[in-house]
Parts: C-alpha cells; structure tokens; sequence
C-alpha cells in the first residue's frame, strides 16, 4: 500500500546532472584526471544528510569542519569529539533554525565561533571570474571547502534557499559538483557554473541581502586555549555593545589622570551579566571515561592551559587589576565572575551541570540539572604535577551521570577530597585573570579618547600585545576576534556588514 508523505524528487535534469548517471560519471573521472576533485575526498568521507529540513546550513558547515579535522573541543557522544549540527547553536538558538532555517551573515558567525577562517562573499561583493577562481582553489586543494547559498529555483528544483558544499569542478565544462545535503530530496549533481553563479545572485526575503558563498579553511592560530567569549546567553549583545561602543566614549567623557581610574570608569557600569559572557574553557568528560587518571592528551592540554594563565599572572596589567579589585573602593564586587575567592565546590556543581547540558546536546539553561554530589581532587603520578579534578553527579529527574571537569592551576590553596588535607595549589582562572585578558583583547582604539597624553601612553604600553608571549599574543588575538565578530553580529549586522572577507 501506498504512503503518505514524499520519497525523494525527480532530479530535474537539465540543468542538472545526476552524479551517479553515466554522464556524471564521465564528468567526475575526466575532473579527477585534471586535479579539480581534491576537496573531494575529504568531503565525501564526512558527507550527511542534514537531520531537519530547515538544517541545510547546519549540515553544510558540520561536514566541513569535520572535512578539515576541526577539533570542536567538547565531546559529542561518549568519549568522542565530533561537530555535529546540534553542537552549532551559537549564534543562533537551534529551535529557531529549525523552524526558520539560517542566514548567510548567521552561518558565517557560526563558523567563526567554530575556529576556522571564513572568508565570505556574497554576490554583489564579487565577481563569477572571482568565484570560478575560488571554486578552483577548493578543487586543486584538501585543505579549503565552499559552501554556497543559493536559490533551487534557478535549477527548477523545489524550495527556495539552500546551503550546501561543493565538491568538485569540471574546467572543460565549467560545471560544479554540489553534494547537497538534503538527501532524502535530491542526490548530488553537476551544475553549470554561470547557473549556480545565478542562484546565489538572488535576494534572500529574510534579510534583503544577495546571498553568496564562504570559503572555509583551518586558521593559522588554534582557537582559545583558555578563555572564549559567549553568544549563547540572552545578554551577550548588551555585553559586546558596552566593551566595543560604550567604554571608549566613556573614556573619552572622563577626565581620568591614572591608571586606577581608567579601570574604575571601565568597571564602574559593566552589565551584571558580564560573567556569562566570557568563559573559561574547561575540559569535561564523563567519569566512566576516564576515571582517576589523565591521558598524555589531557594532561599535555592542560600544561598548555597552565602556561597562558601563568603568562596572563606575570603581564604587569595584571598587577594593576589585582590591586584595584583588592582596593576598599572598588566598584565590581557584585560582579559574579569577580568574586576574588570563588568557591570550587560551587563552580563544580555549576560546571558540572553545564557539562551535562553539553553532553546532552542541549541548548537550553542549566535549570533541568542539579549536582547532588561535588568534591575536589587532586590526581599525581609516577612524578607527574598534581592536577585537580572537579567531579559531580549530576541528576535531570530522570537520570544521573558522574562528570569530570579538568582545570589548569592557579595560586589558591585548597583541600583535596580523595587524598585528605592538603595544601596542593590548583585552582580555575580567577575574576582578576580573566579581566586582564579582557582588557589585553579590547581594540587599540578603546583608549584613544583618554585626554592626558602621557596616562595614554602608560596604557598603550600595558595594553600592548607586541611583547607579550606567543601563547598569551595568541589567546588576546583570538578574544580580540571573536569580539570584531559580535560587534558585527549586533542587531543583525552580520547579515549586513559582509564587505569584507572576515578571515
């Protein structure tokens, strides 16, 4: 008997070629004789299938990712780290894009917050010299994929906007090969080029913007080791104005005459929700996992971790922060994340339930999960540096799991549970490190506005990341990054301010 619902659509042919038909068969040997399918391969072994309809985007970027070996930096299901598309919800809430899909400028913020380099183009900021130019450097090479967006109409397909890969370029025919990821509707084809140029040269309603492409590669810098900004929560807009728009122009309204000041007048109204927008990463596993010992992998992840906060502690901006947090009229004692002796017990219970969350695949607050059990750990062996462990059992009503959370050391005492009193030191990065790495991100131009010329100078230099170490240039450069890139997400403005390549 028959089914209700659809299975698959005719592949309307032309303009497309089917992949697996005789003629694109022919087309894809005489392409690999010629060296244009060497994305290919890579692509193929992580082809999928987008798990929603309104998923296209999603899928298009997690095959990417995995195509070029980006480490996502959390685990997907049991001990593995994978990309999958309920793993990228940061710039815009899952639920969302599956009723409504994703824009061009959201999937590009969506990539950036991944770690990769992103140039895009839509079409009125290009040329189809320049796309043909870019596709072949995406088949000549495995180390770069395109993701085009494009309307299905122009090829007589059903629906309307779509992402999905390219795969390949037959020069003698000019077509490209689109491995789309909506599988359970059309297979992967071979489209003429100057048609495919075609579709993306159409107005997204959404937005009003054209739509485009965007070329993906491994970035020259690793992501963050230590700390990340975060889109995730509700006020991360407020947050991103206050530090890129609001503090220089309250610089530049304050006659301020020393270094005290300026972190005054900068602290004095920072949002309350500040500690929700910048995070230090930590490492989360099950407990089954791993149990009470590290891997090399680990353990080498956290010597690094523990060489940029030692490199953060030794920056002379850091002393100047430490002192004026520690001053009888400092302004940011309700600040959460600036609590100068944060208490472990309670970071793990939170850290523990954010883990869960992610573990899950979830999205939403940490409000379901509760960690009924919290206790610190001290791991050492065969000569190793001690290494504390923050462990919990978290419950959701239904289910309960043990987590483990791995942080680098820090300068605070504490007792050990597993190992009896101790004076062991290892701790999370505190309030005072991670506004110093803040403050070390901020672009240049937030302090130009300071009136007296030799205070501007102190800061310059205190604020300069010319000698610093590699390690710490690098973690200041990729915050000073991701803040370029929330500054353009505000109100939209991604989808808007896609001049230039954002790489």
């Amino acid at each position: 008997m028959a089914m209700a619902g659809l299975y698959r659509r005719i592949l309307p042919s032309p303009p497309a070629i089917d992949f697996a038909s005789a003629e694109g068969k022919q087309l894809f040997m005489e392409a690999i004789q010629n060296g244009t399918m060497e994305g290919f391969y890579r692509l193929i072994s992580y082809f999928q299938t987008q798990s929603e309809p309104a998923y296209c985007g999603l899928a298009s970027l997690s095959m990417v990712l995995n195509a070029l070996a980006i480490d996502p930096g959390r685990k997907w299901k049991g001990p593995w780290r994978w990309f999958d598309e309920s793993m990228l919800d940061c710039c815009e809430p899952l639920e969302q894009v599956k009723a409504k899909g994703i824009s061009f400028g959201k999937l590009v913020c969506l990539a950036h917050c991944a770690g990769v380099k992103v140039e895009a183009y839509r079409t009125n900021q290009s040329t189809i010299d320049d796309f043909r130019v870019h596709v072949m450097r995406c088949s000549t090479s495995d180390d770069c994929h395109l993701i085009s967006s494009y309307h299905r109409g122009t090829f007589k397909q059903t629906g309307t906007g779509h992402f999905s890969p390219i795969g390949g370029y037959h020069a003698g025919r000019d077509m490209a090969l689109i491995l789309d990821v909506a599988r359970f509707k059309y297979p992967p084809h071979w489209v003429p080029l100057t048609l495919l140029w075609e579709a993306m040269d159409r107005t997204d309603e959404t937005t009003a913007q054209r739509r485009g492409f965007m070329l993906i590669s491994r970035p020259h810098t690793e992501p963050g080791l230590l700390y990340t900004l975060s889109c995730k929560h509700e006020s991360w807009v407020g947050v991103a104005k206050y530090l890129m728009d609001d503090v220089p122009l309250l610089l530049k309204s304050e006659d301020v005459k020393d270094i005290n000041k300026v972190l005054h007048v900068v602290f004095l109204s920072l949002p309350s929700s500040f500690g929700d927008f910048i995070k230090w990463v930590a490492e989360i596993r099950r407990q089954e996992d791993g149990g009470q010992t590290l891997s090399q992998e680990e353990k080498g992840r956290l010597s690094v971790k523990d060489e940029v906060l030692k490199q953060v502690q030794e920056t002379d901006l850091f002393k100047h922060v430490v002192a004026f947090l520690s001053s009888s009229n400092s302004c940011c004692r309700n600040v959460p994340i600036l609590d100068q002796e944060d208490d472990l017990p309670d970071i793990a219970a939170s850290v523990c339930c954010q883990g869960a969350e992610i573990l899950a695949g979830k999205s939403a607050s940490v409000k379901g999960y509760f960690c009924k059990e919290k206790c610190v750990k001290c791991l050492k062996a065969n000569g190793d540096k001690p290494i504390t462990l923050i462990s919990g059992t978290v419950v959701d009503g239904i289910s309960e799991q043990g987590l483990d959370v791995l942080v680098p050391s820090s300068q605070t005492k504490m007792i050990c549970c597993g190992c009896g009193p101790s004076s062991h030191i290892g701790m999370h990065p505190a309030g005072n490190d991670v506004l110093t790495a803040l403050l070390l991100a901020l672009p240049p131009v937030t302090w130009s506005g300071i009136k007296d010329e030799k205070l501007l100078q102190e800061i310059y230099a205190l604020v300069s990341t010319e000698h610093l170490p590699i390690l710490l240039q690098e973690e200041v450069l990729h915050l000073r990054r991701q803040l370029h890139l929330l500054k353009r997400c505000q109100e939209n403005r991604v989808d808007q301010d896609l001049g230039a390549p954002l790489s």
